[in-house]
């Protein structure tokens, strides 16, 4: 499963132009068909005096293969949907949906001519799109004597371990920590607290890092 997606937000726009056919590309993050599908619905809606919407997506399903989809919308068969599928493929994103709508210039470009036209216009989509990469870490809980709480979570912190959380109640502190590596977290909070503090493992999140 790839970790790479698009930044969430706004829809990723560019355009291309090829013997007079304007190709508008749409890129949209996605987390289900559902709303892969709704990125074609609103580039039809957007444009609807064009000749062509065609599309792809690719989009992963926890416990089951990616489903991956694409349609040509008119074109000859092949000449656009697989290329912006092929195209999304090697970018090595997921949970990504694109759309190409063409308003035809009155030249035929042909079926390699097509191709390289579809293909084209979704690399430069790309190519300015914003990225994030995922990263799964662990969440998990641990309970210090307030004395001991600030002078721990800056430990942490100058050493790398995100605090999600801090609850104080009573006499206590509870830090929700997420990190991926639980036994170096467990054995850090040992070394700062001499051995008092036990972490508890309660889930886990996903953090996104711009790239």
């Amino acid at each position: 499963m790839s970790d790479l997606r698009l930044a969430g937000g706004a829809d990723v726009h560019a355009e291309t132009e090829v013997r007079r056919s304007r190709f508008i590309t749409l890129l949209r993050r996605v987390g289900d068909e559902e709303a892969a599908r709704a990125l074609v619905t609103d580039a039809r809606n957007g444009y609807p005096d064009a000749r062509h919407h065609c599309s792809a997506f690719i989009v992963e399903v926890a416990g089951a293969n990616r489903v991956e989809r694409s349609s040509d919308d008119g074109e000859p068969a092949g000449t656009a949907g697989m290329p912006i599928l092929e195209v999304l493929r090697a970018s090595g994103l997921t949970d990504v949906a694109a759309v190409v709508v063409r308003y035809f210039g009155g030249i035929k470009l042909g079926t390699g001519g097509l191709v390289r036209a579809y293909s084209e216009a979704v690399r430069a989509a790309l190519a300015g799109a914003p990225r994030v990469r995922l990263e799964h870490l662990g969440l998990w809980e641990v309970d210090l004597p307030h004395a001991d709480a600030g002078r721990v979570e800056a430990e942490l912190h100058g050493r790398g371990v995100q605090v999600a959380g801090a609850a104080y109640a009573g006499t206590g502190v509870r830090l929700t920590l997420a990190s991926a590596d639980g036994a170096t977290l467990t054995s850090l909070l040992a070394s700062l607290t001499s051995g008092v503090a036990h972490p508890r493992a309660v889930g886990s999140t996903v953090v996104e890092h711009p790239i």
